[in-house]
């Protein structure tokens, strides 16, 4: 059983601020949680999983709060930012440039990443775009933006995620996403929390409770789940014939990647599978890989034993 208790900080909690993004629908704000100081830039840009929150992140960040500006947002749709106009936009290419206006708003000299399934999505989007980018724009000569105004990532971390996906593992979350659940007490929503995500591994009661606290929320006499159930539509039109077309873009991207990256894998994962991780590997020389025992989908860096190797990689010169 993971223990949490050595994790409790006597540090205030984080600060909540929103950035307005733009879709092809209108505006929206999202939302994003900050710890550390506001003056630091030194970024760690913390993104979460398809149902999750930038409050998972919560201990990670208060452990390196000392040495990054720790910033964790909620993606569109999710917590405490705006809903989408146009389900239709609840797809990787929105995210990664809602990341972009945030992180331009931050301005980092250097920008690390943490992301999480769909968070290591985004990453290795925002990696392929930046790339592409380079490549294609025309050469402004002297006229050109000066160096310290462009975006470039840092280490990144890749949290059970990578660019060949195990259809049967989405096939899994997809069955829960759109479900429209409501419990009448928050005992029952730890339960359903408990349930659908036993691939976080073993946590204690507390650590149950903190990983539910802010993915439902409470409306009336009842406890509702967090975030727009229109997530769920995008993957109706998921097909195994489609993923497979994405993988190539995906494998661009992260062989992209000049960077070192941790590939950190849950030993029991049924999303990314011992052959992909290994392939990982081998495709970019940069990276290096951490199993987590007793974990499938997805390691949750609530325990010294997740948290230490991210630390050691992030901190290391």
């Amino acid at each position: 059983m993971i223990d949490t208790t050595y994790m409790r900080s006597e540090q205030p909690g984080p600060r909540l601020d929103y950035v307005m993004c733009a879709s092809l629908a209108g505006t929206h704000r999202m939302a994003y949680w900050e710890w550390g100081d506001p003056d630091n830039d030194r970024v760690l840009l913390c993104v979460h999983g398809l149902t999750r929150t930038g409050r998972d992140f919560d201990l990670l960040a208060q452990r390196l709060a000392t040495h990054y500006r720790v910033v964790c947002p909620d993606v569109v749709g999710r917590g405490k930012s705006d809903w989408l106009i146009n389900a239709a936009s609840y797809v990787v290419p929105q995210y990664v440039g809602d990341m972009i206006t945030l992180i331009a708003r931050l301005k980092p000299t250097q920008l690390d990443w943490v992301g999480t399934s769909m968070g290591g999505l985004i990453g290795l989007g925002l990696a392929g775009a930046l790339t592409m980018s380079a490549l294609a724009r025309p050469d402004r000569g002297s006229c050109g933006l000066p160096a310290e105004n462009t975006i470039s990532l840092g280490k990144m971390v890749l949290n059970d995620i990578g660019p060949k996906l195990s259809f049967a593992g989405l096939t899994r979350i997809a069955e829960y996403v759109g479900e429209p659940l409501k419990f009448d007490t928050f005992e029952k929503a730890v339960g359903y929390v408990r349930t659908v995500s036993a691939g976080f591994g073993n946590h204690d009661q507390n650590g149950w409770e903190d990983l539910t606290r802010h993915v439902f929320n409470k409306q009336g006499d009842c406890w509702v789940k967090h975030y727009d159930l229109r997530i769920a539509e995008p993957f109706a039109n998921e097909s195994e014939a489609k993923i497979q077309a994405s993988e190539a873009i995906l494998w661009a991207a992260y062989e992209s990647i000049n960077t070192p990256i941790l590939v950190v894998r849950g030993e029991e994962s049924d999303l990314l599978t011992a052959e992909v991780a290994t392939e990982m590997l081998q495709r970019n020389r940069h990276a290096s890989l951490h199993n987590v025992p007793n974990v499938g989908h997805a390691p949750t860096f609530r325990s010294a034993d997740q948290i230490d190797p991210l630390v050691e990689f992030l901190l290391e010169n």
